[in-house]
């Protein structure tokens, strides 16, 4: 077996979960190739007893991987969608961060994890992701125009709101005056949106959802969409310029820019252990339920 190791951080307690990790792939005969900024991080702290691996960027990785471990947070996992991209490489994330909502194994837990991983005592899910393009070319856009959990605009560098005109299908949707608009896949709808107001949608839904931040036409609710819809985005601010996201990476538009997002046509792999599904996280990370009295 040949897996991938992905991390941005490397300082504090994790040192200690690194070394576990990469003693428990050696005693089991694993193949290891780990990112290479990555690789140089752990270094410094001398810890690999030997040589690994090394891969760059998406263009080092092919299917001989068949697993990509992620070592961080949820932002450690969803930057590492930027290296696997349509290789269908199943990504598995390993937590040493906060809340842990994508990277599901609890760092405590790596041993009893990768004998799991090696039994095959898994499912490998296809989670949708969301493509963006605008009505002028943009550099930042030409090359990673994709994201696992919600592409968003929102106002930059001021206090005021902007106007988001929204068509769905070519058909005119509504106008949010607010201080942006997230569109959420199900994987992303337990994160941005979710803070937003947005509902929970479990992750096989195919849908989407549009959720509004700091609305101020108070009647404007999110809404739940089909994952097949076109989206249409038109921005309107004082400001010269406006910040689209995706997850993560941000990037800026001009003022009535228009904006086209849809579902991509690849899908990302990722890997439930058999000890964890969806609604036991739900239930363990939003405490789902949780009663104080009793």
């Amino acid at each position: 077996m040949k897996v991938g190791i992905y991390g941005q951080y490397y300082k504090g307690e994790a040192v200690s979960y690194i070394e576990i990790l990469l003693n428990t792939l050696a005693k089991k005969g694993i193949d290891v190739v780990i990112e290479k900024n990555f690789y140089n991080l752990i270094k410094i702290n001398n810890l690999p007893e030997k040589e690994y691996a090394t891969f760059k960027d998406y263009t080092d990785l092919d299917n001989s991987i068949e697993v990509l471990l992620t070592v961080g947070g949820d932002g450690t996992f969803l930057r590492a969608v930027t290296y696997v991209r349509d290789l269908n490489i199943p990504v598995l994330g390993i937590n040493i961060g906060r809340l842990g909502f994508l990277a599901t194994i609890q760092k405590e837990n790596i041993p009893e994890a990768i004998d799991l991983l090696l039994t095959k005592q898994y499912e490998v899910n296809e989670r949708s992701l969301l493509t963006v393009s605008t009505n002028y070319k943009n550099t930042d856009l030409s090359e990673i125009n994709f994201a696992l959990n919600e592409i968003s605009v929102s106002r930059r560098n001021t206090t005021s709101m902007v106007t988001v005109e929204t068509y769905l299908d070519d058909e005119y949707l509504t106008s949010y005056w607010a201080d942006g608009l997230i569109v959420a896949t199900p994987t992303g709808s337990t994160g941005y949106s979710l803070s937003c107001g947005g509902p929970v949608i479990t992750p096989q839904t195919k849908s989407l959802v549009l959720t509004p931040i700091a609305p101020h036409n108070l009647n404007a609710r999110p809404l739940v969409i089909p994952d097949n819809t076109h989206i249409k985005l038109k921005i309107i601010a004082r400001e010269k310029q406006a910040l689209l996201s995706l997850d993560s990476r941000i990037t800026t538009v001009e003022s009535n820019t228009e904006i086209f997002i849809k579902k991509a046509a690849f899908t990302l792999k990722t890997i439930q252990l058999s000890q964890q599904t969806f609604l036991k996280t739900l239930r363990e990370k939003l405490l789902w339920g949780e009663d104080k009295r009793n």
